[in-house]
């Protein structure tokens, strides 16, 4: 389908088959448009914003990290982010879910990304920054009038200080990592082993726009996918039973899931996965022809914008039966294909196909169902009564400003010093920037 776009033209691939054969085909539609060129700004020339030609180094650098070994080793450091969140929410306490993913998903992050580098007082920093962060990407892909960002406005003021901030930790803690000459399992002993080896393979700026292209895409969408699923559940309280039934069974008293656990919790999963279709936080995306080429039928010129968007493939009545409706069993039937059949060419594609998939998928899905299972084994979140306002898109798709009342489950005990049901604890209440960015949009990443 060709639209018009500004002064131009642009196609939007509408077929899922087509979107396959577009992401395989990296040489030819390769990364670009007005998204990418704001996230190099920001992040630089790395593994998620990287042309063609140096996407293969950088990915076979950074994706041990990501592998299905690694990723089982963080299984327990989920659990304890998500416990360490949810343990002292009282009952009644209204809880921004959208701020607390946010903690919980930045937590982790840091934590294969430096370990245990990042204490509260520089996490809670981090997130700070990711916050005034997005909601700026977000202005500067709608308005592409380069010289108002260069205004010292208040918005730009807090997202200059941001971006300088979020920087400036990453280089402190690089900085202490080099001065320690400890060797740590993580992204950043990787990085530095390929920045200060006898052959440098990176440089010093590249390991730090690495990091900060993880930090930022790692916490928002996850944290996004999370507070979807949470939200999803609280208007479908016959799917939030079932859940509730598997997390119980599953753990069978413990109030955490290990390892062993995930393979059982196919529910909770499968709940994942509907959230992801309902609401890709990546749910549009842009790639640049760099020849001209004949593709559905129509011939693009070099230099085209070519669109596709996870949200059209994932609500599409030929893909999926009755897509408006959350409906996690479609996925039970068979793992790989869900609601549309899978195969070579399915139209589930929450991160992206090809050679330039997200790196980080299995990790993504590991802890979305870790996280999940934990906060429903301790509590059942409810909507306050009244309206339930529409999910606005922006640069990423998710609540924003979702906020809900805790509930606790029964046979789980009150923690020591509760406070009165209706009562509001500290944690993890909105920071001042999670405040300010309510509204706001977010960076739209799919792949790496």
């Amino acid at each position: 389908m060709e639209i018009r776009l500004g002064p131009g033209r642009a196609w939007v691939v509408c077929h899922p088959r087509l979107v396959h054969e577009m992401l395989r085909d990296t040489r030819t539609f390769d990364k670009g448009g007005p998204l990418y060129t704001r996230l190099r700004a920001l992040m630089g020339d790395g593994v998620v914003t990287c042309p063609h030609e140096d996407h293969r180094r950088q990915r076979r650098l950074l994706q041990p990290a990501f592998r299905p070994a690694r990723v089982a080793r963080l299984t327990e450091p989920m659990a304890e982010e998500a416990e360490a969140l949810c343990r002292d929410w009282r009952d009644g306490q209204e809880v921004d879910v959208s701020a607390a993913m946010m903690t919980v998903t930045t937590g982790v992050v840091g934590r294969v990304l430096f370990s245990d580098a990042l204490d509260v007082g520089r996490a809670a920093e981090v997130r700070d920054c990711l916050t005034t962060v997005v909601r700026g990407l977000f202005v500067r892909t709608v308005v592409p009038v380069d010289a108002f960002f260069r205004l010292p406005t208040p918005g730009n003021r807090r997202y200059t200080r941001a971006v300088a901030r979020l920087r400036a930790i990453v280089d402190e803690v690089v900085t202490q990592r080099r001065l320690t000459g400890e060797a740590r399992d993580d992204v950043l002993g990787t990085l530095l082993a390929a920045a200060d080896g006898p052959a440098p393979e990176v440089t010093g700026r590249e390991v730090q726009d690495q990091l900060v292209s993880l930090l930022l895409t790692g916490a928002e969408s996850a944290a996004l996918c999370l507070s979807s699923a949470f939200g999803l559940l609280g208007r479908h309280p016959e799917a939030e039973h079932r859940l509730h039934e598997e997390v119980d069974t599953v753990l069978a008293g413990r109030t955490r899931p290990t390892l062993d656990d995930l393979p059982r919790l196919v529910y909770t999963r499968s709940v994942v996965d509907e959230s992801l279709r309902l609401a890709p936080p990546g749910w549009l995306f842009t790639r640049l022809t760099t020849r001209e080429v004949e593709f559905g039928g129509r011939l693009l010129p070099a230099g085209a914008t070519v669109l596709y968007s996870p949200y059209l493939l994932h609500h599409s009545r030929g893909s999926f039966a009755d897509p408006e409706r959350f409906l996690p069993e479609r996925w039970q039937a068979g793992r790989e294909g869900g609601g549309d059949g899978g195969g070579p060419y399915s139209a589930m594609v929450p991160f992206a196909a090809g050679t330039r998939k997200c790196l980080g998928d299995t990790f993504a899905l590991a802890q979305a169902t870790v996280t999940l299972a934990t906060i429903a084994r301790r509590w059942r979140l409810r909507r306050p009564p009244g309206p339930v306002p529409p999910v606005r898109p922006a640069v990423t798709l998710g609540p924003r400003s979702l906020v809900m009342r805790c509930e606790r489950r029964p046979g789980q005990p009150a923690p020591a010093g509760a406070a009165p049901t209706g009562a509001r604890a500290a944690r993890p209440g909105p920071s001042s920037a999670v405040r300010e960015s309510r509204e706001a949009g977010a960076t739209g990443v799919d792949d790496a």
